[in-house]
């Protein structure tokens, strides 16, 4: 399984990056805008963006040649983290409910999209914002959006708002760690997980909810 370790190498916020602005943008991009977006980084990727962005990185000599700039950093992520989701509200539009039909495949999963189509009955349109802090769900909120051909003007207020504050929020919580606790610079990779570990919990909550209604519901059958 050589290929899939190279996968999750390549994948890893840090290494992500690395590899500057432009990559970072596509990451965003795809992340919240294509199908194949879920397996991205997200959370992880503005956090660790935000980080390289905070003066600490300049006292590390084999990080600061990786320096990066808050304000582009905003300028260039929360377009992109727009367009994502215009992109995915208008694939969701056009295809309808025959996505729901589309086979599983490596880089689909119908569930996804049906948790997401759940998540959307129970906020509505304040999903678009939600989601946007929710791995997954992030990816598949404004297809499903497009599925139930929810207003357009509306979605696309719910759709800046949720891009503005995701991603001016994560990267700007990424630089006040590096600032204020340099000594995470050096433990990034145990950074990365506690953010994907937060960004998960509503994902297990809401899912053990559903475990304790299904319950209850079978005793009382």
């Amino acid at each position: 399984m050589e290929w899939l370790e190279s996968i999750r190498h390549i994948l890893n916020a840090e290494n992500v990056v690395k590899l500057g602005y432009v990559v970072m943008t596509l990451v965003i991009f795809t992340e919240t805008g294509l199908l194949i977006g879920f397996c991205l980084p997200g959370d992880s990727l503005l956090v660790t963006a935000g980080v390289f962005a905070s003066p600490a990185i300049e006292q590390i000599p084999n990080l600061a040649p990786y320096k990066l700039d808050i304000l582009w950093l905003n300028l260039l992520l929360i377009p992109a983290a727009i367009l994502g989701d215009t992109v995915g509200y208008w694939i969701g539009y056009h295809s309808g409910k025959r996505l729901f039909k589309k086979e599983e495949s490596l880089l689909f999963h119908p569930k996804h999209l049906q948790r997401a189509q759940d998540f959307y009955v129970e906020h509505g349109g304040k999903t678009i914002i939600i989601a946007r802090f929710i791995p997954i769900i992030r990816t598949f909120a404004p297809i499903v959006a497009g599925i139930g051909q929810m207003n357009y003007i509306r979605f696309l207020q719910f759709n800046v708002v949720g891009g503005v504050l995701w991603v001016m929020g994560l990267t700007s919580v990424g630089f006040f760690l590096g600032q204020k606790f340099p000594w995470l610079v050096n433990s990034l990779e145990k950074l990365i997980i506690a953010v994907v570990f937060l960004s998960i919990l509503p994902l297990l909550i809401h899912g053990l909810k559903d475990r304790l209604k299904a319950r209850k519901r079978k005793s009382l059958n």
